[in-house]
């Protein structure tokens, strides 16, 4: 930020509001709905970026129920915030209040839609929105964070070249399914390419197939075309997790993710290359993890030798593909 001469981000998203995906928000961010969330050196957030469920759900504790309301606080005044899906829960929540869900059509975008705010014409960058659903928020209810949080690719365009990025949330096999499914049959497939993945829910099992398997989980077959035949086979993917379990540890035996069975999914069917598994609490150690830097440029995306604070040579790079 102080490289950038900022003190506000663009866009800040939050995938779900799960306690692992906003714990701490509160103290780092400047948030509008209150003052003791103001002043200081916390960092200002031009557009703030979340689900429906966000707004619909109630009986939030905690950083989520903060989160909660700074957003239900931006879209009250119609500004600052993007919400993604418009199911019907949300129609009923302004009626509650007197006001018409029409009036605030500028602060929302559908799934199989790109967002207004970016193109990459204008901002070398643009977004393509694939969940939640509507349709699918109305009929699960409320309570599936994980199945309603954000999913979208970010296309970046430098020198003439794009770099997509993929960002899924904590959805499983059977949402990535549903995705694949609905973009494909729009004839959308080029939204599910991707030069970085960013992994579902910590590198879990779930994400890939229904059984975590002894050694390696085998895909369903819309996650094995998304990961064998959309991603680049030299590109990089992110497991925004703890460090994978060795075999037999109690790591390893621990239901929770990551799992190692679905590291060596990705390792050995999906990447060229397994060291571009990038585990963030593992790199370059589980010792001493660092931020995990991609930058991107003409060459793709490539990856800044952790702690060197992105001025470095860059270590490897993606396989782009010309404009």
């Amino acid at each position: 930020m102080k490289a950038a001469g900022r003190s506000s981000y663009s866009v800040v998203a939050f995938t779900h509001l799960d306690d692992d995906h906003c714990l701490g928000s509160p103290d780092f961010f400047h948030l509008e709905w209150a003052v003791k969330y103001q002043g200081g050196d916390r960092k200002k957030i031009e557009t703030l970026w979340v689900p429906a469920g966000a707004i619909t759900e109630e009986g939030m504790e905690g950083d989520s129920r903060i989160i909660r309301q700074e957003a239900c606080h931006r879209l009250l005044t119609g500004k600052g915030i993007l919400v993604f899906s418009r199911p019907e829960r949300l129609k009923a929540w302004f009626e509650a209040r007197g006001l018409d869900i029409n009036d605030f059509l500028h602060c929302f975008v559908d799934a199989g839609k790109l967002v207004r705010a970016f193109t990459v014409d204008g901002d070398g960058v643009e977004f393509f929105v694939h969940s939640p659903h509507a349709k699918r928020t109305d009929e699960r209810g409320i309570g599936d964070r994980n199945g309603d949080s954000l999913v979208f690719q970010a296309r970046f365009r430098e020198d003439g070249r794009y770099t997509d990025f993929l960002f899924t949330g904590d959805v499983n096999h059977e949402v990535l399914s549903e995705i694949v499914d609905i973009t494909r049959f729009h004839g959308n497939d080029d939204r599910l390419h991707w030069n970085v993945y960013h992994l579902p829910h910590h590198c879990s099992y779930t994400a890939i197939g229904l059984i975590k398997g002894d050694d390696k989980t085998r895909p369903v077959e819309q996650v094995r075309w998304l990961c064998e035949e959309q991603g680049e086979a030299n590109g990089f993917i992110i497991s925004p997790s703890k460090p994978i379990p060795l075999k037999g540890t109690a790591g390893d035996k621990d239901v929770q993710p990551p799992h190692r069975q679905a590291a060596n999914y990705y390792k050995e069917d999906v990447l060229a290359n397994p060291r571009n598994l990038l585990v963030t609490m593992a790199d370059p150690s589980s010792f001493n993890p660092k931020a995990i830097v991609l930058r991107i440029t003409g060459d793709g995306a490539v990856k800044i030798p952790s702690g060197t604070g992105g001025s470095a040579a860059a270590a490897s790079v993606t396989a782009p593909r010309a404009g």
